[in-house]
């Protein structure tokens, strides 16, 4: 029996969930395409994350989405499952919305960080 766990995301695009783990300081691999588990079990990931304690999580496509792939008797970030998904989504988004407006000409311009962990983006866009 497996005891990997799989996290249903919203993340959709691969180059923005690496994004969001490079601002995040998480050091991924596209190239390894295997995680490691318990008993030296493994499942497949399109993105892996190796930790010290050489039990990997990964994100792999489901077809509709990257699903977070993990042990989770094993997770060893500095944040809990949620935390970390939430900070990722939060990236994600953030790097989608810079993305998606400057296809419109928009240039982010401020980025504030809030006490509530919000980000608030200012963006300029000049028309001729």
């Amino acid at each position: 029996m497996s005891h990997f766990s799989k996290i249903k995301t919203t993340l959709k695009d691969l180059t923005l969930l690496k994004k969001a783990l490079t601002d995040l300081s998480v050091n991924w691999d596209t190239e390894v395409k295997q995680i490691r588990g318990y008993k030296d079990q493994t499942d497949f990931a399109n993105l892996v994350i190796s930790q010290n304690n050489h039990y990997d999580i990964g994100f792999s496509w489901n077809g509709f989405e990257y699903q977070l792939v993990a042990d989770l008797q094993f997770w060893q970030q500095p944040w809990s499952v949620e935390l970390f998904l939430d900070k990722v989504s939060q990236r994600y988004a953030y790097h989608s919305i810079v993305e998606s407006t400057e296809k419109q000409g928009f240039k982010a311009i401020e980025e504030v960080s809030l006490e509530d962990s919000s980000i608030q983006l200012t963006l300029q866009r000049w028309r001729d």
